[in-house]
């Protein structure tokens, strides 16, 4: 019997012991313990960069170990890549989804391990027991569609049915509520409840702390690739985490700025963007923002929010509506020449919106600033590291070197550089979407922090956020979006958590924007 066992514990199925993993001098995770037990929630939480995506991804086989050892069973086990770790019955559910846009969902789900009859691939039965792992996560994405066609949310859940589907005895879970809809988490946590009572060891990433607190039986603690602290969740709080992850109590980031407002810097007048299926998108939507003023945009997944943004962007040339920077009509319709117009959009997919992953970190951050870089016909080398010396140092980017590929640094950091090279063209407005997602206590208080300087430096925000919390914490106003639609717009005087959920539930009715006097809590 193990002396997990011994303590009336759940057997520990899988352990790391003093495992290490360096990269190009780096060290990402150093002389690290992890235990993962049977029929239980085993939770690993820590800041970006802490070394968690790393750790996981030595679990399921896609890295190996600099130093140390994995044992599954209690025997010592090498994994030959991702493939043998499925082998072996382990799953994993990508922080950064890993789907091919080009196939069906029911393609997706199977890949790699398609059902065949007579030497063909049956695809009838795969979309048949596609739509059954559909109902099980209550969507009602259809096992033909397009994975490209699909929302964020909706990707997710198509990346977690995948794992599911392969009925692993280890499912790791690296940020799988990230780009869910509240309702959707309930659902992913009775699944979850659902696989612990078959036995399946559950390894589980999240920035979300209530959300750990609530679903994790185990608890493992990562600061600068090393463990500080492994209990069972009963026996901690919130204050405990915290401070195994950052070394103090959590930071205050939602204080309001002081500085005064200035003139209006943005207006979109009558955005509309009709759906291939018909109806709109985003229903004649008008929005201001001001020099120096945090807009939060605030709706449920559908809302149209990602939409509004990317209209505003210039991502959809058929959208209709009218677009001012500095009180001037923006007439061109694409998106290069909307940023020269002083706009920047930070997208919610960075991987496949924001970053080229293959580029380095340098690379990455000017991409989008080359002309302004650029002397006649060459790019002055020095000119460029000094600009990118620059965002990294202001931005808190953790990267050894900046010629590293921006692959190679945690979901975190990568988010930081797409706000990095958004700064890198000195934006007038700057349209952020989800800028917090993926991204831990401390990352997300620099980003935040970084929010309040860029606004005290004149710079027009407007962001879209699913957290209530920092919607009300960071905004000077709150328009909340339904159904494509406008439905309030609130001052930070008179706005409160009951008033934005009550507007982000409001289905088209007869006016576009709901009086805050009609929400009174």
């Amino acid at each position: 019997m193990t002396d997990s066992a011994a303590r009336g514990e759940p057997d520990v199925v899988l352990r790391l012991e003093g495992v290490t993993k360096v990269y190009s001098g780096t060290v990402a995770v150093k002389n690290a313990d992890f235990f993962v037990r049977r029929g239980a929630v085993n939770v690993l939480v820590g800041e970006n960069g802490a070394g968690k995506s790393t750790l996981v991804k030595m679990i399921a086989g896609v890295e190996g170990p600099t130093a140390g050892r994995i044992l599954l069973d209690g025997e010592p086990i090498v994994f030959f890549g991702a493939g043998d770790a499925m082998a072996h019955g382990i799953g994993m559910v990508f922080q950064e989804l890993n789907l091919f846009g080009n196939l069906s969902v029911a393609e997706n789900v199977f890949a790699s391990h398609e059902i065949m009859r007579h030497g063909h691939i049956d695809h009838a039965e795969e979309e048949r027991q596609t739509a059954a792992l559909m109902e099980r996560l209550q969507t009602g994405v259809n096992p033909r569609a397009m994975v490209e066609d699909l929302m964020i949310g909706q990707q997710q859940l198509v990346e977690i049915a995948k794992a599911v589907a392969r009925d692993a005895r280890i499912l790791i879970m690296d940020e799988p509520t990230s780009a869910l809809s509240a309702p959707e988490v309930e659902i992913l946590f009775r699944v979850i409840a659902d696989l612990k009572a078959k036995g399946v060891a559950i390894v589980y990433i999240s920035h979300r702390l209530e959300e750990l607190m609530r679903i994790g039986d185990y608890i493992t603690v990562l600061r600068d690739g090393r463990v500080t602290g492994a209990r069972r969740m009963d026996e901690i709080d919130l204050h405990w985490i915290v401070r195994q992850m950052i070394g103090s109590d959590a930071k205050d980031f939602s204080s309001a700025g002081d500085h005064r407002l200035g003139n209006e810097i943005l207006r979109a007048e009558d955005i509309c963007l009709t759906r291939i299926s018909g109806g709109y998108a985003v229903d004649h939507v008008s929005l201001t923002v001001r020099a120096g003023e945090i807009v939060g945009l605030y709706g449920l997944m559908g809302a149209g929010r990602s939409e509004f943004l990317e209209c505003v962007m210039g991502r959809y040339p058929h959208s209709t509506g009218r677009i001012f920077v500095g009180g001037k009509r923006v007439r061109e319709r694409d998106v290069g020449s909307r940023i020269a117009r002083g706009l920047a959009l930070i997208p919610e997919d960075r991987q496949r919106d924001g970053l080229v992953p293959i580029l380095s970190v340098a690379e990455n951050l000017t991409l989008a600033s080359l002309k302004k870089l650029a002397k006649v016909f060459h790019i002055p080398a020095r000119r460029e590291a000094q600009q990118v010396q620059r965002e990294v140092r202001d931005l808190s980017i953790k990267v050894a070197d900046p010629a590293l590929p921006v692959s190679s640094l945690s979901g975190g950091n990568q988010q930081k550089v797409v706000i990095g090279k958004a700064l890198m063209t000195e934006p007038k407005v700057l349209l952020m979407d989800e800028p917090s997602r993926g991204i831990d206590i401390g990352a997300k208080g620099d980003v935040f922090r970084i929010m309040r300087r860029l606004a005290a430096q004149g710079i027009g925000i407007l962001f879209v956020t699913s957290d209530l919390e920092e919607v009300l914490a960071l905004s000077d106003r709150v328009a909340v979006m339904s159904q494509g639609r406008m439905t309030a717009l609130f001052d930070r005087a008179e706005v409160n958590e009951a008033k934005v959920v009550a507007a982000s539930s409001i289905a088209h009715g007869p006016t576009a924007i709901v009086k805050p006097k009609e929400l009174n809590a």
